[in-house]
């Protein structure tokens, strides 16, 4: 398998560079691409070290996956050259994500709609994936009538730039470039990506489109408010969760024990409960805080945390390849 990284030298594509590595995804030929100015550097991958080269170089060497984490406008340019090629595109930006003919797939949800000829794959939000993660067993099993969403949104989710403001905040050291418009050490900042029209962001949309579409059902009613808060490790939501069918409480813990990719850690008896720290650099997406809702009819509250930089973005895409790759997709 010759396996692309499109992005490799940003945080999310070093991420993948290391989960590939992890998880021994099968890599014959590893093909790290990133913009000009990195042309010629080297990443380090299976205790070699491999040169970084162009896009252009990248299709010439038509490799069968390529993994990319670049932005959307390179995402839009690419990713239709790659395919074009015989190349699978899994996508980590917003480019495709509402696109009507293209998948947006979360490999514990919707995998199986996956078929040899989709070339382009939409990886969800970070925020998102974790969310449609932990409310899965519950929309199979009792349906998924609203949803009202707060996040509490690592600085990892905004990349570098943002890591160092924080880290410079905190030293108290000069500032190269400000990520975000306001301090964000000793701080929270209730605005990730620009407003749209009627003041939501464009983050908070993305969580209620994209979970519409990962379910396939538009019916769902969400809101949401997405907050950047001064924390790397993972990015933390409060969901309250209102339910089609009736449940007992006991059966929603009772879900959770064996279900894939999520971790259960809730006793209040013992202040047990998922925090970023628990959730930094592993792949499971945490859930603790389950608890009725007294003031409605089939409700209860949640919190989840997942590493954002992990299975919010480089893991599910890398998970996305393994299906692909057992199921001789590629």
């Amino acid at each position: 398998m010759r396996v692309a990284v499109v992005g490799a030298t940003g945080l999310v594509g070093t991420k993948m560079l290391e989960v590939l590595e992890e998880r021994n995804f099968p890599v014959s030929e590893l093909i790290p691409i990133a913009s000009s100015k990195s042309v010629g550097t080297k990443v380090s991958f299976n205790g070699k070290t491999v040169e970084v080269v162009s896009l252009e170089k990248g299709v010439e060497l038509k490799p069968h996956i390529a993994l990319f984490s670049a932005g959307g406008s390179v995402s839009k340019e690419w990713a239709p050259k790659f395919a074009q090629v015989g190349t699978t595109v899994i996508d980590n930006s917003s480019a495709w994500r509402m696109d009507d003919q293209i998948k947006l797939i979360v490999p514990e949800v919707n995998a199986h709609q996956l078929k040899k000829e989709d070339k382009i794959i939409a990886n969800p939000n970070c925020s998102t994936i974790q969310m449609v993660v932990a409310l899965f067993p519950i929309y199979k099993k009792y349906g998924l009538k609203r949803l009202v969403i707060s996040t509490y949104q690592s600085v990892t989710g905004t990349g570098t730039k943002a890591v160092n403001q924080l880290m410079s905040e905190r030293k108290a050291a000069p500032i190269a470039e400000m990520a975000y418009p306001y301090p964000i050490d000793l701080n929270v900042i209730p605005q990730i990506d620009v407003f749209v029209e009627d003041g939501y962001t464009k983050e908070e949309m993305k969580m209620i489109n994209e979970t519409r579409k990962i379910y396939g059902n538009n019916s769902i009613a969400i809101t949401a408010t997405t907050v950047r808060i001064p924390v790397i490790g993972g990015h933390s939501e409060s969901i309250n969760v209102e339910t089609i069918h009736p449940f007992q409480i006991e059966d929603i813990h009772s879900l959770y024990i064996n279900a894939p990719g999520i971790e259960l850690k809730d006793n209040p008896q013992s202040l047990s409960y998922p925090m970023p720290i628990d959730a930094h650099n592993n792949d499971k997406v945490w859930v603790g805080r389950i608890r009725i809702d007294h003031s409605q009819p089939n409700s209860f509250n949640i919190w989840v945390v997942s590493d954002n930089l992990r299975k919010g973005a480089a893991t599910n895409a890398v998970q996305i390849a393994e299906y692909l790759y057992h199921h001789k997709l590629v």
